[in-house]
């Protein structure tokens, strides 16, 4: 049997359980077994833990049935009913365990003679904060070294009750039936019965545990741990079953006057934060508490008078007249100079917008963008033609700038900003889809539904890991982001990588879509002909070898600037290879030299025709990569300032490792070195192949050529979604 059982429940842990399980597994001690529990998490978490269970037979999965509605309690209970381990210990898939912290509680184990329970020490980390230390930690550097019991020191009812911060032998778990209850206050009561019940506690007054506080999001509560107000009222509940608990085990008898003064203390001090049409209610449990459980002798402590809270009168502030004032702002508007013009006109399409808030949801209406309004493209262009094809009673109307209207092409509906029609089109649309994020003066109205396609799978860190990223955050107001985030019902993922790391860098209520990118349905369902087209389009001949040179942005650079000596290596290639070069469309183009064999496709307006036509992609830390993969076509991943890249922008993962999975292929440091692997052969070899194919599993397994198709069904269509997001396969369907 193992030493230790680490017990791990989970519930949309998805963006931060791979670090909480890695954090476990690469402990120096190793005498452990690990149990994932999951009841059906609907961001995949369970699949997560399965992968971890597939590599390293020291974890397993507990799945319990999605609706069995176990919450928290069950899914704590049911691990510790699997784990064999001598000593117990809960962790939250948030945290993660500290470096050496196993082995140094089970030093301490081993040094107090195998104690019923030890008491270890924590790091609390606020959320978009730094690891801070905790009260309980001091607590726990005061308590003398040896062998310990809650009669003799009162103290240790000070350490924090929770179950993450202990270890609790087994045999005291099973021996005295101890279990989880119900409810927010639950595992408060458990961590109370433990040291009620255990004989012997040792301390360890070292942080084991980093407590990592989650933005708090009520639509993702707990369906068992409601949240509505009436905790309070479930805490006298609570209280008054530990009480029982005490009552029920004459040994414990000592123990209930010193417990039920803590009680006491908290009910009281409790009275302020219930709800004003309960607290009646609670004030009468909490008499019915002390009635039924005050200990024989106990001294009733003095109560404190005037716990009557100031009602603060809320003011109610009238609507103006909408139409008088869309007539002064009229007449304004003919005789004010240009600057109060524009003021007037933005406080009437302001009031035009209320007005148009009013008016019932249109069900039959969505509203698409791109890339900050550019025009038809991506993953939304993708999801608009197949909602058109399955969905055509749902109408699409693009939004598009002034300067791109031209290019839209024919037969589209679509909007400029800043119109009337586009305040309507925002005010009363049912669906919204976009790669980016809506304007900070889209108002979200309950009933409408917004779709976060995303336009790559992220290498560099992005959203709230940007933090620690000064270079690459570059003053983002991540207040105004989380805003943003909040107005998002569904976010399209490409793979579980991104799935994974879109949880933790957009942290919100909505629901992981993992489809594949609808961008790459084209990637997939493309012919020859089709291909030989593009490529002719582009004046490539045949049998002539086309390279995709498409590099990212670099945050700290204003323009591009070419890792390549773009002429050299087109002089090197000779006239049978011509180069495509395809700058972030951040920069304004790519400035190529005079060579017939360099072609500039950087105002290309579709990516992935440029993706069909190349024979091979040379990029650096382009998301391109990862839908390029999708061809199983070779890629030379071109790097001469990784290091620098890494450290100033900030990555996820190590593209350069060489691991089967990280890397793509070939890599090159100079433009020597890159030429040489595109004339040697070693561009196309077995060994790059293997590679290619490992990176194709890890970041395209759905690029089947329905990843629209999934998209619209789940979100026009209505059809449920498997845990993590996914469709069930649509091979076949009508």
């Amino acid at each position: 049997m193992p030493r230790l059982s680490v017990i791990i429940p989970v519930r949309r842990a998805r963006g931060h359980l791979r670090e909480c399980l890695e954090s476990v597994l690469s402990q120096s001690f190793t005498d452990i077994e690990v149990i994932g529990v999951d009841d059906g998490a609907p961001d995949g978490s369970g699949l997560l833990l399965d992968e971890f269970a597939a590599r390293d037979d020291r974890v397993q999965t507990v799945h319990l049935p999605a609706d069995e509605g176990a919450g928290a309690a069950g899914r704590r209970n049911a691990g510790a009913e699997r784990a064999v381990g001598d000593y117990f210990l809960f962790l939250e898939g948030n945290f993660v365990l500290l470096p050496g912290a196993l082995q140094a509680v089970a030093d301490r184990l081993d040094a107090a003679g195998d104690p019923d329970l030890l008491l270890f020490g924590h790091h609390k980390r606020p959320f978009r904060g730094r690891p801070q230390p905790t009260r309980s930690l001091e607590l726990l550097r005061g308590l003398p070294a040896g062998r310990l019991t809650l009669a003799e020191h009162s103290g240790l009812l000070d350490i924090a009750p929770v179950s993450w911060n202990r270890a609790v032998r087994r045999t005291l778990h099973e021996s005295e039936k101890l279990a989880f209850g119900p409810g927010q206050h639950g595992e408060r009561m458990y961590a109370l019965q433990t040291l009620a019940t255990a004989a012997s506690v040792a301390v360890l007054p070292l942080a084991c545990v980093e407590h990592r506080r989650q933005r708090y999001l009520p639509d993702l509560a707990d369906e068992s741990e409601p949240t509505d107000g009436t905790t309070p009222l479930q805490l006298v509940e609570a209280y008054a079953g530990l009480m029982m608990f005490l009552g029920d085990r004459p040994v414990l008898h000592p123990l209930r006057t010193l417990f039920f003064d803590r009680a006491a203390q908290e009910l009281l001090g409790g009275y302020p934060s219930v709800k004003r049409r309960l607290r009646r209610r609670y004030v009468r449990s909490v008499a019915a508490f002390h009635r039924t459980h005050r200990p024989d002798g106990h001294r009733f402590p003095g109560g404190a008078k005037g716990l009557r809270p100031r009602l603060i009168g809320a003011g109610r502030y009238a609507a103006l007249g909408v139409l008088d004032t869309v007539l002064a702002l009229r007449r304004s508007a003919r005789s004010a100079p240009a600057a109060l013009r524009a003021q007037a006109k933005a406080r009437l399409s302001a009031r035009y917008y209320w007005w148009q808030r009013r008016r019932p949801l249109d069900r039959g209406l969505a509203v698409y963008a791109a890339y900050w309004n550019r025009g038809v493209s991506c993953n939304p262009e993708a999801i608009f033609r197949k909602a058109q094809e399955l969905a055509p009673g749902v109408r699409g109307v693009w939004v598009v700038s002034k300067n791109q209207v031209d290019a839209v092409p024919p037969g589209i509906d679509h909007v400029v900003p800043g119109t009337l029609r586009y305040w309507a089109l925002l005010a009363r649309a049912t669906y919204f889809f976009n790669n980016v994020n809506f304007p900070d003066h889209l108002v979200k109205r309950p009933g409408q539904i917004h779709v976060m396609t995303h336009h790559g799978t992220p290498l560099k860190i992005m959203g709230l890991d940007q933090m620690e990223y000064p270079a690459a955050a570059q003053g983002l107001n991540f207040d105004r982001l989380l805003q943003r985030v909040d107005r998002w019902d569904w976010s399209v993922s490409a793979n579980p990588h991104s799935t994974e790391v879109w949880a933790r860098a957009y942290p919100s209520a909505a629901r992981s879509l993992e489809t594949g990118y609808p961008r790459n349905d084209v990637l997939t369902a493309a012919t020859g002909a089709q291909i030989a087209k593009i490529r002719a389009g582009l004046g490539i001949r045949p049998g002539q070898r086309a390279v995709l040179y498409a590099p990212t942005h670099r945050d700290y650079e204003a323009s591009f600037t070419s890792r390549i000596d773009l002429e050299r290596l087109a002089d090197a290639l000779g006239p049978g290879t011509v180069i495509m070069v395809r700058a972030h469309y951040f920069y304004d183009g790519a400035g190529l030299p005079n060579r017939p064999t360099l072609l500039d496709v950087c105002d290309h307006p579709r990516i992935e025709e440029l993706c069909l036509a190349a024979d091979a992609l040379v990029t650096d830390y382009s998301s391109v990569m990862f839908d390029y993969a999708a061809l199983d076509r070779p890629i030379v991943v071109h790097a001469p300032d990784w290091e620098t890249y890494r450290t100033v922008r900030g990555v996820c993962f190590d593209l350069l490792s060489g691991a089967p999975g990280d890397t793509p292929g070939a890599v090159s440091t100079s433009t020597e070195e890159l030429a040489r692997i595109l004339l040697d052969g070693s561009w196309d070899s077995a060994e790059n192949g293997a590679l290619r194919a490992a990176f194709r599993a890890r970041f395209c397994p759905y690029d089947d050529g329905h990843a629209a198709e999934r998209v619209v069904r789940a979100v026009l269509l209505g059809e449920p979604a498997a845990p993590g997001g996914r469709l069930p396969s649509i091979t076949g369907r009508a």
